[in-house]
């Protein structure tokens, strides 16, 4: 392919991620003052983006599985009006249970839109020349992942935050129209199509069983108590068993041979504690910004754009020189010191730290994210064979968003828990019974409460939300010891669809050759055919 028509069917695909990170970024900085209106409680803010995070957790592998066996240009349309038409109905929502359902709903498309637009890069572009690339993924993520709190900010403090579940529908009708337009994948050998459901079915029950006993133990029950105990086993017992169907499934849903490639392995570790630091700590900066800092939703997109910079930055910088260089190893340990460092600058702010300050820690926390995470993905593909790289690429997202949603479940357990404490300590030290102000753990509206409360409970969320980065940081270390052990392969020179066009004219070879030796062979004599056999 050309370069303008490799840009042609990248645009297409980069403006489907787009429509996926704005439907999820578009809520983030309104989700406070959502979760405030629904009357919902700090376990139903946790559970709205938790939901997302599962259903995409669960669904990714499936996905990937399905694009290693079925069109995915049409997979990713498929996707992409999932994403946004659950979106639209969570705009309807009169209560947390039915957002959290419609959020959970969404999570399907987003899982296709993780796994599919990282399996058609694959296929277009080479993993030398993907570098190159990185900088527009990057500016498309940047401008996704600003614009969408800017714009449901401006939303939220405008027409009202149900409108932010419906400005993804124009974007989600024009991505579609530009990838059936501009993607153009050669035709894939016919064969039958084998899904796990088996495996599918008990890989969701075990993890979402885990993030259930995650989210209501210490609350609704101990957490030494039989439903402790029935939980956790039921947990472990039906992932037990997804593990034995899968190695004996016909088309597993996560292939368990690819475990054996160590660099998979390696990213596959790195990748669920990116998962728990990044998705853990970012989700609850908006509660930051807003309760612990009175500032609008508007004002709360606009004070994560540090963050969004340093990854811009480093993804485009590194990208660069990764496609000249061909190494890459040396970007994800810096990627990783500078998460890990980011995250323990960041616990050590209060409700009242410089934003100067905070702005500088999400600097370097994008910066790491930016040269860590799409470069896993790059040593994977790496390493995979052509025919397994949706397979390969959508396990590591899996992992990834896994433990996004164990990071998000267990923080904001610690979080509640927390802001209950320090509430309490801080009202009676004013000299205030905290019995008088209830115990549902509804999200506080800052703007009802009397001043000497108001700052008890700015208090109380900065302290709380510093100690969820203090958490965060010694896992985002995990990630750094995986990437120190990962064998660093070179980049090969060609893209997916070029290896899977070699694989099968090698498959058509041997016949070929036969053929043309049989019609030699045909035109000899008797006596020269012997000859020529001897």
């Amino acid at each position: 392919m050309t370069h303008r028509e490799v840009l042609e069917a990248l645009s297409g695909i980069l403006l489907g991620m787009f429509v996926s990170i704005l439907a999820t970024s578009v809520v983030s900085s309104s989700l406070p003052r959502i979760i405030s209106d629904l009357d919902g409680t700090q376990s139903a803010f946790t559970w709205v983006v938790t939901a997302t995070l599962l259903t995409t957790t669960i669904s990714t592998p499936i996905w990937g599985k399905l694009a290693d066996l079925v069109d995915r240009k049409l997979l990713i349309q498929l996707a992409l009006a999932i994403s946004v038409i659950s979106s639209a109905l969570a705009g309807f929502s009169h209560d947390t249970g039915m957002l959290i359902g419609m959020r959970a709903l969404q999570g399907i498309g987003a899982g296709g839109l993780t796994a599919l637009g990282a399996v058609l890069i694959a296929d277009i572009i080479s993993p030398r020349e993907r570098g190159k690339y990185m900088g527009l993924m990057g500016a498309v993520m940047g401008i996704g992942m600003v614009g969408g709190p800017l714009l449901g900010g401006v939303i939220t403090d405008g027409p009202g935050w149900r409108w932010n579940f419906f400005v993804g529908l124009p974007f989600a009708v024009g991505a579609i129209i530009v990838l059936q337009r501009t993607l153009h994948l050669p035709a894939r050998t016919s064969r039958t199509v084998k899904i796990d459901y088996a495996g599918a079915t008990l890989l969701s029950i075990g993890i979402a069983t885990l993030l259930l006993w995650i989210t209501f133990a210490g609350t609704s029950f101990d957490w030494a108590s039989w439903q402790t105990a029935a939980m956790v086993g039921g947990s472990l017992l039906a992932l037990a068993l997804a593990v034995w169907v899968e190695s004996r499934a016909a088309e597993p849903i996560i292939p368990l041979h690819l475990f054996q490639n160590r660099t998979l392995v390696l990213a596959v570790i790195a990748s669920i504690a990116v998962g728990v630091a990044l998705f853990g700590t970012s989700v609850f900066l908006s509660q930051y910004m807003q309760l612990a800092r009175g500032k609008t939703p508007t004002q709360s997109g606009l004070l994560t754009i540090p963050m969004i910079v340093g990854l811009l930055v480093s993804s485009t910088l590194s990208g660069q020189i990764i496609s000249r260089t061909g190494r890459y190893k040396k970007f994800m340990i810096a990627g990783a010191i500078l998460l890990t460092a980011g995250l323990g600058l960041m616990g050590t702010i209060h409700f009242d730290t410089s934003f100067t300050l905070v702005a500088l820690y999400l600097v370097i926390i994008g910066a790491g994210v930016g040269m860590l995470m799409q470069n896993l993905v790059l040593a994977v593909q790496n390493t995979l064979d052509v025919r397994e790289v949706g397979s390969g690429t959508s396990t590591v997202a899996f992992f990834r968003t896994l433990g996004g949603a164990l990071g998000v479940s267990a923080l904001g357990v610690v979080l509640s828990h927390r802001v209950t404490d320090l509430m309490v300590r801080g009202l009676v030290a004013i000299g205030i019974d905290p019995s008088a102000m209830g115990s549902d753990g509804a999200i506080p509206d800052l703007s009802t409460l009397p001043d000497n409360i108001r700052m008890v409970v700015e208090q109380a969320f900065g302290n709380a939300i510093a100690d969820l980065f203090l958490v965060a940081a010694p896992v985002a270390l995990i990630s750094l010891i995986a990437v120190l052990f990962l064998k660093e392969v070179p980049l090969g020179n060609r893209s997916g669809i070029e290896q899977l066009l070699e694989q099968e004219a090698a498959m058509l070879a041997p016949a070929t050759s036969d053929q043309a030796v049989d019609a030699e062979l045909d035109a000899l004599t008797d006596q020269e055919r012997i000859s020529t056999r001897d």
